[in-house]
């Protein structure tokens, strides 16, 4: 604007256009930028801070107040206490938008103690708007007279000089008329409760009404009379802020990234996968309540709320910039964690033991790639072990060599006969159970870790008498023949206990070997020899069958090769059903067949009797 229409301003304001589609601006705001209209409120709370925070740059005495009130027509009126507008910052700031930012003097000398930029933060408002008013007096320059500008939301706006008792106090006031629809967000209920949740940590006094919004110090910054106090007290501000009691609170001070905080352990179990949600404050501003990338993925298990000076918004201003200085918090705040966890190892197990019922998947995260922490969890983390729940370091001191399993599958295999030839198997097929196990001689030297085989589960078994074995063969003979197609042997050992009459062993290599020969079988031509091309060496899957089982020496004395063999097929079934191990169509397939052979064996003899 030119100095012609300044001078004519307080007579007969003229009307002017925003430099940019208004309609197209708030649909951007409103549809892309923010996630909800709420956000209007947290533009006018940064614009008042920011002023006062500007003004005290250079007035260290300078009040610092933001009143906000619901006037009787529902309009909502923001004045703070801060550094002012003259008639030329208000066509620079708020009449282009982008320029807010570029002044040599003005705000840009306090610009690093800013939340965010006044223009675009103002239009904002015309989320929940259909009219902006604002009034303003310069501290810095006390002789201009006050300045209004009153915007409508079809883009125009007209700026006018006031008489001094207008405004004789230095400071900003916004009034704003709610647009159709939006009058619930002007409620003075709704604009106390935003209030309260954007700026309760912020440095100066705000109010709605006569109601305080600021609560400083924050929770974790207050003196207690006790640790026992304290921990009462951050866990009501938890129950409050996340709805729910922690088992504990970590304290999160990294003063060289200007972070203070606190995290709370959740009560329950969460998946890994699950995105946790923060509660990050700037500058005492409330920035968001969703920040995923805030702690390392393995600290799943807390929910955290702190402030910062350091960390960079994004355009919203709803989630943090990932940057090398997000990264470097990141890994300051998993240390914190870290250390939270060693000390409870070194001084309140019971606190620790506690803690580790219920996120030891956590722990077990972090150990596998920290050998520090494996080193100190290993007499805390359970495992499932032949010899019940127990740590890595029970289990090795109980064991000369290390046994385990990779799936839960094979676990349930071995686990009984294992156990009762007196070898220790750990169930590996957990999330991080086996590469945990694998780790243990880094952390514990001496320590011999193997994973458990068929081949060294069946050398565990006693061989049976080889008289008694050979006076066997026929009987061997005919269960390795109905056995064959589906690629598995028969062997005779004798085990305890002596219920299980058949134990079905495979492992992972002799399992692909027999995926890719069914495979073989289904495909065309092609694909069959390429597939064939692949054909491993595995061994293969085997039926042991317990030679001190009564129903197992019953069916070795049957003279009968089909039933020997329907016997078999029924055993081998069963073997897998014990093992809990999903079932191919052939396996379905030879169940049924089994089942109607034995039920018509059955009933023949008894037809025969």
């Amino acid at each position: 604007m030119d100095s012609q229409t300044s001078q004519s301003s307080q007579a007969s304001p003229s009307p002017h256009t925003f430099q940019v589609d208004l309609r197209g601006l708030v649909d951007l705001l409103s549809h892309h930028l923010y996630s909800s209209p709420k956000v209007y409120l947290r533009e006018l709370l940064q614009n008042a801070v920011d002023a006062i925070t500007a003004r005290r740059a250079e007035q260290p005495d300078a009040p610092a107040r933001v009143r906000l009130s619901v006037d009787a027509g529902g309009g909502l009126r923001v004045e703070d206490s801060g550094i002012g507008l003259t008639e030329s910052d208000v066509h620079s700031l708020l009449a282009t938008i982008g320029r807010s930012s570029k002044r040599a003097d003005g705000l840009q000398a306090a610009r690093s103690d800013f939340l965010g930029q006044f223009g675009i933060g103002l239009l904002a408002c015309f989320v929940v708007a259909e009219r902006i008013r604002v009034v303003s007096r310069s501290a810095r320059t006390p002789e201009a007279p006050p300045v209004e500008w009153t915007a409508a939301d079809d883009g125009s706006y007209t700026v006018r000089t006031l008489p001094d008792a207008e405004r004789p106090e230095p400071g900003t006031t916004v009034h704003l008329v709610a647009r159709a629809g939006a009058a619930e967000w002007l409620a003075e209920e709704r604009v106390l409760a935003l209030a309260r949740d954007f700026g309760s940590l912020l440095p100066y006094d705000v109010r709605v009404g006569e109601e305080e919004v600021t609560d400083l110090p924050a929770p974790w910054d207050r003196a207690y009379p006790s640790p026992a106090n304290r921990r009462v007290a951050l866990a009501w501000h938890c129950h409050e802020l996340f709805g729910f009691t922690p088992l504990d609170s970590i304290e999160l001070n990294v003063p060289l990234a200007g972070i203070r905080g606190v995290a709370y352990v959740l009560p329950a179990a969460v998946s890994p996968a699950q995105r946790a949600g923060h509660r990050v404050h700037l500058k005492g501003m409330l920035l968001t309540e969703r920040a995923e990338q805030l702690l390392p993925d393995w600290a799943f298990f807390v929910r955290c709320v702190l402030d910062t000076d350091s960390l960079r918004p994004t355009a919203s201003r709803e989630s943090l910039y990932e940057d090398e200085t997000l990264a470097a918090v990141r890994e300051a705040l998993g240390e914190r964690i870290r250390s939270w966890l060693t000390g409870l190892a070194a001084g309140d197990p019971q606190r620790l033991a506690a803690f580790l019922s219920v996120h030891h998947l956590g722990v077990k995260s972090l150990a596998r790639h920290d050998k520090e922490m494996l080193r100190t969890m290993l007499p805390w983390l359970p495992f499932e072990t032949t010899d019940g729940r127990l740590s890595l370091e029970e289990f090795a001191q109980r064991h000369p060599v290390v046994h385990f399993t990779r799936t839960v599958e094979e676990y349930r295999q071995v686990a009984p006969i294992a156990s009762a030839q007196g070898v220790g198997v750990i169930n590996g097929g957990y999330t991080y159970d086996s590469e945990l196990v694998e780790a243990l001689p880094s952390v514990r030297p001496g320590t011999v870790v193997a994973e458990l085989d068929a081949d060294t589960v069946t050398a565990h078994l006693d061989a049976v008498d080889p008289a008694e074995e050979l006076a066997l063969a026929g009987f061997l003979a005919a269960a390795r023949a109905r056995l064959d197609p589906l690629g598995c042997d028969v062997v005779l050992r004798a085990f305890h206990p002596l219920s299980v009459p058949a134990l079905h062993l495979d492992d992972r290599a002799s399992r692909h070997e027999q995926a890719r020969a069914e495979a073989e079988e289904q495909a065309d031509d092609l694909w069959a020899g390429i597939l064939g091309s692949l054909r491993g060496s595995a061994p293969r899957a085997r039926l042991v069958l317990n030679h001190l089982n009564p129903l197992i020496r019953r069916i070795s004395s049957l003279g009968d090769a089909e039933l020997i063999g329907t016997a078999t097929e029924s055993l081998y079934g069963q073997a897998l059903l014990m093992a809990q191990r999903p079932l191919r169509p052939a396996d379905s397939a030879l169940l049924n067949r089994a089942f109607m052979g034995l039920l018509e064996w059955a009933t023949n003899g008894e037809e025969g009797r």
